[in-house]
């Protein structure tokens, strides 16, 4: 009898446990599906606002944006910029200072830093 409550108990206990990595792994996948679409904003806003100088700003809110979601739209918004930097590297030509400026506001955003550091005067405050 013993033997079967101990095994009863281990089974609760382990079930539990599945529990709480399930329902961790479904935080995770939400937050990175909402992070990806704060990006996604940042950069439609970035593409309607047309304003000069301001690229940095919505580098930078877009990943603030995500981080807030959780370690979900954290890795969603780093996974995001490096590919999205990787790409401007390669084929734009942009250059490397370009994207080591980008890569900075990226990670001052993530970090949960305040992304109007970056923000040109004049922009609209619609963003």
């Amino acid at each position: 009898m013993k033997f079967y409550n101990c095994m009863l108990l281990l089974s609760l206990g382990l079930c539990v446990s599945a529990q709480n990595w399930f329902t961790d792994a479904g935080s995770f996948v939400r937050d990175a599906y909402r992070g990806a679409g704060d990006m996604w904003r940042a950069y439609r806003d970035m593409r309607e606002a047309n304003y000069k100088n301001a690229d940095k700003y919505f580098h930078a809110r877009g990943n603030y944006d995500a981080a807030q979601r959780g370690p979900g739209g954290k890795w969603a918004a780093e996974v995001i910029s490096d590919a999205r930097e990787r790409w401007q590297s390669d084929i734009s030509g942009r250059g490397a200072e370009d994207t080591r400026q980008d890569q900075e506001a990226n990670e001052w955003g993530r970090s949960g830093k305040d992304p109007n550091h970056y923000r040109p005067k004049g922009l609209p405050l619609k963003y």
